[in-house]
């Protein structure tokens, strides 16, 4: 243990006046190594990085300014490790007494010495490659967490598994979901008084969101919370769950096990010590049509669907609800408020309050007191049109019917759509400044509800919105289109719920959020760069070409007094695989090169040289398919493969583009590797349980049908070109 550290954290809690309850602080049986003390202290722990958001506020706010406005220009690369796996890089690391744990895609954990990157073990829990088609939104995973001697992670197939920190040694695995079901874990945990707190996803595919609590000793469940009621529960439901069922159609609920509601718990999670409540964030419905899970009389949507959308403060100690506000009632969208939350004291109206901040997907920043839930304010952070504000007095959103798609049953298009004004990507606060830096874009979507439409557990997108819909085959259409996606760094003033400074990115899905005590804000980018900001201006202060999209966030952190800065770099996520790989940045496709990269002051290491992106021409089969195969084709892309090779089949730089598939060129091998699952060890799991094969088949057709239209337009601009 490191006593220097231990008692950093107690003179914390003491001048808090928290030893009231000694098993509060110090847990009923840690052993040498991380403690609830620390846990608690972290924020008088500089040095290092010990939980998801460095302290339980999850401000991920670090007071060390060796590395300051003055001097970042000489900011340089120590050294990097390159990662065996070529899918989005997402996890935020920990670094502990000159130790550095991470996680990456596929669930697999690393470790390095801090200084010098020299690996110390590397752990691979095997997840099985066909989980992958479980997973909405690429096989990433956000990090650990630590306790007593250990690490926890979870992994995508929805284990919970405890590591040895020393030798990356399994103490112990707990399967914390239905294995026979579409859920997945790929967030990162959080320890209370030796709780290891996980949730999951998969609401897109039909599951039952909660977030349970297991013993950090051998990982024994303690409790579990779930967040949307169940088809015919009775009156010994809990009373919180007894009151959501009056918002729902409790008979559709009810009726179909493959409609589970969603509201899964699968990223944020924030905890005050003083409160002793820890905060969730609940995520979208499942369906997300709210026409299909929850109709009224008139077969339209109706109801708030409680807790979708929704923040809910529990106890830790028991899953015991205490409060909860809902930010998008009733959500159609995929609305999820799963975004960060973050917590902080600041006056408001010249009184002092305890606050608790979200940019959630719906476009609003709202600022909710965190004692009681009740609302404070919203002020929108990015453009959106389903709404024109939140009434002041209600906290709930004043609609845009127009966008009520459950209601109209017509196509819309909608400001955000289902990526959000802000997704996973952690934020960040400056007290100094008191400043919320927030990763925002704009991307809408046109929203149709997709007629008849059935649920299906077995495979595919269970949304109940049509996904089918493409832009034209006109490459100058595409690009005009793309050109409309925008990604923003946003320096928001919760205060005065407006923004200070905004610096424009050249696409969406920039990096995660680092502030420092040296006035500075590093994020990653589109634009495979990594950069450092001053926080005050949002000027640009330095910059190093990362060779790939960085959108995990930094951290940073002290080894005998010198400061360093890491960040995981790699491209990948929901939108990395759902636009088109050359247009994504309007100057060059990004890909995916996954490595950490640490920085000192003088840093001499080098990259080597960035590989050339291999140039994979158009050469498809001909197009001899009927128009009525090929639109059979397109609804089943739309549903069933859409989400991992993009709409219109424009295939990402992440995952194979389908329109080069080699397997195109064949209808035999086509229908083994959809139909029979040939490739599921590499993600492609078989279709055959949702798919016949004449409807395999169809989908051949449409993508060929795409390849060739994009083919004629690859040839034109050849000519245009001469």
């Amino acid at each position: 243990m490191d006593f220097k550290r231990w008692a950093a954290g107690a003179a914390v809690l003491l001048s808090a006046g928290m030893l009231a309850n000694c098993s509060q602080i110090f847990g009923s049986s840690e052993g040498e190594g991380i403690t609830t003390a620390m846990l608690i202290g972290a924020d008088g722990d500089s040095a290092n990085w010990i939980s998801h958001g460095r302290t339980y506020s999850e401000q991920r706010f670090s007071p060390l300014d060796g590395v300051n406005r003055d001097n970042v220009g000489q900011l340089g690369l120590a050294w990097y490790a390159d990662m065996d796996t070529g899918r989005g890089q997402e996890a935020t690391p920990l670094v502990i007494d000159g130790k550095l744990y991470l996680t990456t895609a596929w669930s697999k954990v690393k470790a390095f010495d801090a200084t010098t990157g020299k690996p110390m073990w590397e752990y691979d829990p095997k997840v099985p490659g066909e989980t992958a088609v479980k997973a909405c939104c690429d096989v990433v995973n956000r990090g650990l967490a630590t306790y007593g001697d250990k690490l926890f992670f979870g992994t995508l197939d929805g284990r919970l598994i405890a590591l040895d920190r020393e030798t990356g040694k399994v103490a112990w695995e707990k399967v914390t979901v239905d294995q026979s079901k579409s859920y997945t874990i790929t967030g990162a945990p959080r320890v209370i008084d030796g709780k290891v707190i996980i949730g999951n996803g998969g609401a897109e595919f039909g599951v039952r969101g909660f977030v349970a609590a297991y013993s950090a000793d051998d990982g024994e469940q303690l409790w579990k919370f779930y967040t949307v009621p169940e088809g015919g529960q009775g009156d010994d439901a809990p009373a919180y769950l007894q009151k959501a069922a009056e918002t729902w159609n409790m008979d559709v609920l009810g009726a179909n096990d493959a409609i589970g509601g969603g509201g899964t718990v699968w990223d944020s999670m924030a905890y005050d010590p003083d409160l002793d409540l820890l905060y969730i964030g609940v995520g979208n419905g499942s369906p997300w049509n709210r026409a299909y899970r929850s109709p009224g009389k008139d077969g339209t949507g109706e109801g708030d669907n409680l807790y979708l959308s929704s923040i809910v403060a529990i106890r830790p100690k028991t899953g015991e609800y205490v409060w909860h506000y809902q930010t998008t009632p009733g959500e159609t969208w995929d609305y999820t408020a799963t975004q960060h939350i973050m917590l902080a004291d600041m006056k408001i109206d010249g009184k002092m309050r305890k606050v608790l901040m979200q940019a959630p997907k719906n476009g609003f920043f709202y600022v909710i007191d965190r004692e009681t839930g009740q609302f404070i304010s919203a002020k929108p952070y990015v453009g959106l049109n389903w709404a024109t504000g939140v009434d002041p007095k209600t906290g709930r959103p004043i609609e845009n019917p127009e966008t009520r798609i459950d209601k109209t049953g017509k196509p819309a298009l909608v400001l955000p759509g289902p990526l959000g004004g802000h997704n996973w990507h952690p934020m960040a606060y400056s007290p100094t400044e008191n400043l919320v830096y927030i990763p925002a874009f704009e991307a809408g979507m046109m929203y149709a509800p997709e007629p008849n439409w059935k649920p299906d557990r077995a495979r595919g997108f269970n949304v109940g919105v049509s996904l089918a819909g493409e832009l034209p085959a006109d490459g100058g259409f595409r690009k005009q289109a793309a050109g409309t996606l925008k990604g923003r760094l946003v320096a928001w003033d919760p205060v005065a719920q407006k923004a200070r400074w905004t610096v424009e990115h050249p696409g969406p899905w920039n990096g995660g959020l680092l502030a420092t005590g040296g006035g500075l804000v590093f994020q990653g980018t589109t634009g495979s760069e990594f950069n450092a900001y001053d926080a005050a201006n949002g000027k640009k202060l330095w910059s190093f070409a990362a060779q790939t999209g960085v959108v995990a966030p930094p951290v940073t952190y002290t080894v005998n007094g010198e400061q360093y800065v890491a960040v995981l770099a790699g491209w990948g996520g929901a939108y990395a695989l759902s636009v088109d790989g050359d247009l994504i940045n309007r100057k060059a496709p990004v890909r995916n090169i996954s490595r950490l990269l640490v920085f000192k002051l003088g840093g001499t290491a080098k990259l080597p040289a960035e590989p050339a992106l291999a140039d994979l021409p158009l050469d498809p089969p001909p197009s001899t398919a009927s128009p009525e195969v090929i639109a059979v084709g397109q609804v089943k892309y739309g549903r069933y493969c859409a989400v991992c090779h993009a709409p219109g089949a424009v295939g990402s730089t992440v995952l194979p583009d389908l329109r080069r598939a080699g397997a195109l060129e064949s209808a035999a091998t086509w229908q083994t590797v959809v139909h029979d699952g040939a490739l599921k060890d590499r993600g492609m799991a078989s279709f055959a349980g949702s798919l016949s094969k004449a409807e395999i088949e169809a989908i051949r057709a449409y993508v060929i049908k795409r390849a060739n239209e994009d083919k004629a337009i690859e040839g034109a601009k050849k000519v245009a070109r001469r």
